[in-house]
């Protein structure tokens, strides 16, 4: 029972609904005793399968989302999982005391309901409710009809009302998981093997990314969650898996905005005896793959723009673009300091420490990065920027790498994955240099993975795809708080 202070803090409408929990309570029926009910059919079955339905007794069960009419007949919208169905509830029909109990029943409430499916006068597929059993007591009351759940806020706090009242919102995450399955689809058929490997680790590597540090109280370290699954899957390329790739979460403890939430989803994937070629041709094959899975076709409206997912995609030089935009030509700057001062002039703001690489990288994603609307494979990014990709045998000072971008933002990254143990030691040595320079993202010096790659890893193509952002993508979302149930937010209190 509630308690006198609490019950004295509730808002009227919800005293009401205690009120009647308690009344029911005190007759005997517990609203929540249920624990089981048989369902025969559901409200989307007797929608589309009314010609077979027709004059059938049903069992059906969900939550009453409204009522209307009174005196000795009313009807009553039922909602389960896949849809909407109207209960026509008749005092003649279901009795007395039946009637006169089930009236006493209230929008939110979940209820088990048998009786036969007709269609009304007026057209309306309907249930003729012969007995009506309350399986779960709604205390809380929903937003109103008409206006629904639309304070954003309250929406991602409270998803389990929004799922309720706004049913486009449950269409979103049942085609994400259609999404992702076609996903798996697409990299089984090419022959990869779905591994898991560990969420939490003792060095937090794969990426540019400030970590979560949590402590293992038995072994008395710090551990961290992962921030990417790259360095153990390259692991079992070196161990023989030729391909292999990983579906999983991956969390930053960096801001957040309409693409980034602290934690997300990704697919990793490695093969071996490739190149970052092979896997640009894979990922136009896979995303139009799933664009035709899900949507029927790979052509997308999304935020104004009518986008192509048919390849090929196109092709650029990171610098390239960057000279395209502010008619400055990176590819021949070698002087650190005349870099600097054409940064300058063109309104960057360059940080202590930066090289030639990262200016290029930051001049990008400031003049070029929300330009790129239709697919497009940004290729060829600075050894500076990308310590685990292979550089190029024609020019040293670029790499093997791309990153596809669609829409103003980044979908994918991909290398020729770098496996020169000697290199890669030289590499995490300059990131530690830059973490000693207060650089918080740069990567972890991780001596198992030299010691992988002098057992020695195979040519290898590796590839990390955004799994919210290619979701938000295929529904239309541009906020990608609408594509994760249950995105991270600051508490109220």
């Amino acid at each position: 029972m509630i308690s006198k202070e609490h019950y004295d803090s509730l808002p009227d409408v919800v005293r009401v609904k205690v009120d009647k929990f308690n009344t029911l309570t005190d007759a005997g029926m517990y609203p929540y005793a249920s624990t089981k009910y048989v369902r025969t059919t559901t409200a989307k079955a007797i929608t589309e399968d009314f010609e077979s339905l027709n004059g059938q007794h049903v069992s059906i069960a969900g939550r009453v989302m409204a009522k209307r009419g009174q005196g000795k007949v009313s009807f009553w919208d039922l909602q389960d999982s896949d849809g909407r169905v109207q209960l026509f509830v008749k005092r003649d029909t279901m009795g007395e005391e039946e009637y006169k109990l089930a009236k006493t029943y209230d929008i939110g409430d979940i209820i088990g309901v048998e009786g036969e499916v007709f269609m009304t006068e007026k057209g309306q597929i309907s249930v003729r409710t012969e007995k009506i059993t309350l399986l779960s007591k709604s205390i809380q009351v929903l937003p109103e009809k008409y206006h629904g759940l639309k304070d954003i806020d309250t929406r991602y706090r409270q998803r389990y009302v929004d799922l309720i009242v706004n049913p486009e919102v449950k269409d979103v995450f049942i085609k994400r998981t259609q999404i992702i399955k076609a996903m798996r689809e697409f990299m089984d058929n090419r022959g990869f093997l779905e591994v898991e490997t560990p969420v939490l680790a003792t060095l937090a590597g794969g990426a540019s990314a400030r970590p979560f540090i949590t402590h293992h109280n038995t072994l008395d370290i710090p551990m961290y969650l992962r921030i990417a699954t790259e360095l153990p899957l390259k692991r079992l390329i070196v161990g023989g898996f030729d391909k292999v790739y990983e579906i999983g979460r991956i969390f930053r403890n960096e801001g957040m905005d309409a693409t980034h939430n602290p934690e997300f989803t990704t697919m990793e994937s490695y093969e071996a005896y490739a190149d970052f070629n092979d896997v640009m041709e894979m990922v136009e094959e896979m995303f139009s793959y799933i664009a035709n899975k899900v949507n029927g076709t790979d052509i997308v409206e999304y935020d104004g723009h009518e986008i192509s997912l048919k390849a090929p995609f196109r092709r650029a030089r990171m610098v390239d673009l960057v000279t395209e935009k502010t008619n400055v030509d990176f590819d021949k700057i070698t002087d650190l300091e005349e870099a600097r001062a054409k940064a300058k002039e063109l309104n960057l703001h360059v940080e202590a420490g930066w090289g030639i690489g990262k200016i290029v990288e930051e001049l990008f994603e400031m003049y070029v990065e929300d330009s790129l609307v239709q697919p497009t494979f940004v290729t060829h990014h600075p050894v500076e920027i990308s310590p685990l990709a292979k550089k190029c045998a024609d020019d040293e000072r670029y790499t093997e790498r791309f990153e596809v971008f669609i829409a103003g933002h980044e979908y994918g990254n991909a290398f020729s994955e770098l496996n020169d143990p000697f290199d890669q030691r030289e590499r995490f040595a300059d990131q530690m240099k830059k973490k000693s320079e207060g650089d918080d993202e740069a990567h972890p010096y991780d001596t198992d993975f030299i010691n992988a790659l002098e057992v020695a890893m195979p040519p290898t193509g590796g590839l990390g795809v955004g799994v919210d952002r290619l979701v938000m993508l295929l529904t239309g979302q541009t906020t990608i708080r609408d594509v994760i149930l249950f995105p991270t937010m600051k508490p109220l209190d």
